[in-house]
């Protein structure tokens, strides 16, 4: 019973699952949730419309791992002033967590490479 929880996730699934948790909708549910896994089902729902197959437990694992490690070097940036670190998909996550609750007209991810980098996802994993 190999659940793939230990499977490696590529880029293309690591930017399908930013791109769906940038979505408002997924924002306004995830806010405040602590009981979370209807949220999660829905994204794993959502990334297997995409031909990516993962389930609750490793989206939210992902998406948990993503929050940590950038806080971790938000904080870390913090004490030493000037980037030691980089970390993957840094921009796209800054781009989700620092947005504002009022809305999507507030929130400057528009331009940013999160839509970028997904607009043709369709193309990128046929």
């Amino acid at each position: 019973n190999d659940t793939g929880a230990g499977k490696h996730w590529s880029d293309n699934e690591v930017r399908a699952l930013i791109n769906i948790w940038s979505d408002e909708k997924i924002q306004q549910m995830l806010e405040g949730a602590t009981r979370n896994k209807e949220i999660f089902e829905e994204i794993a729902r959502r990334l297997m419309k995409r031909g990516i197959d993962r389930d609750w437990k490793q989206c939210r694992t992902k998406y948990k791992n993503l929050k940590y490690e950038y806080r971790a070097l938000q904080k870390e940036n913090e004490h030493l002033g000037n980037p030691r670190r980089k970390m993957r998909f840094y921009d796209e996550v800054d781009c989700i967590l620092r947005r504002q609750p009022l809305g999507p007209s507030s929130w400057g991810c528009e331009s940013s490479s999160i839509l970028s980098g997904t607009k043709n996802f369709s193309d990128e994993i046929k």
